[in-house]
């Protein structure tokens, strides 16, 4: 009986989040575009076995499929790892400013001359925090995890740490 009490505890606040987060997001989510994504920084940063520089480009779609937008990007190392993907993501507005974006894709990646992820599926969980300018870009720092989940023999991950800026589609192509 203990069981079934904390699970609907659970569940209640499970549901009181997302109707938060829904409601945090409501106004701003509705007002912005799709965006093309930039980003540089640091990979593995945390283990630090097979650290090096890597850059990506990130397409943000402005449609959503329930409270979730789709995603796709292509991330590469300058040791030549690579890595695509494809998920969703989750603007959650913090005031005007302020944008926290978790997001989840999976992708496939490419060791190159670089780490080995034990896998070719990863899959991608990564948190943004990012400052939202008048014109509605964004400057942020978004760190995340790559993670095969053990479909392979081994699953070391990597976690990095990029600097981000996402600018709306229309002004990039001058619409």
């Amino acid at each position: 009986m203990a069981d079934i009490v904390r699970l609907s505890k659970g569940l209640r606040c499970l549901a009181a989040a997302i109707v938060m987060l829904t409601g945090l997001s409501g106004p701003a989510l509705a007002q912005d575009p799709s965006f093309l994504s930039f980003s540089a920084g640091y990979f593995d940063m945390n283990r630090q076995k097979d650290t090096a520089v890597e850059v990506g480009v990130q397409w943000r779609g402005s449609e959503k499929l329930w409270i979730f937008q789709p995603m796709a990007g292509a991330m590469a190392t300058f040791d030549g790892a690579g890595y695509v993907y494809g998920g969703i993501s989750l603007d959650i507005f913090l005031g005007n400013r302020l944008v926290f974006r978790p997001s989840f894709a999976p992708g496939l990646y490419a060791k190159g001359k670089g780490y080995d992820l034990g896998h070719v599926v990863e899959f991608r969980s990564a948190a943004e925090l990012a400052w939202r300018f008048d014109n509605r870009s964004r400057l942020g720092i978004e760190f995340y995890h790559l993670s095969n989940a053990h479909l392979g023999d081994k699953n070391p991950g990597e976690e990095s740490l990029t600097l981000t800026y996402a600018i709306p589609i229309d002004r990039l192509f001058g619409k």
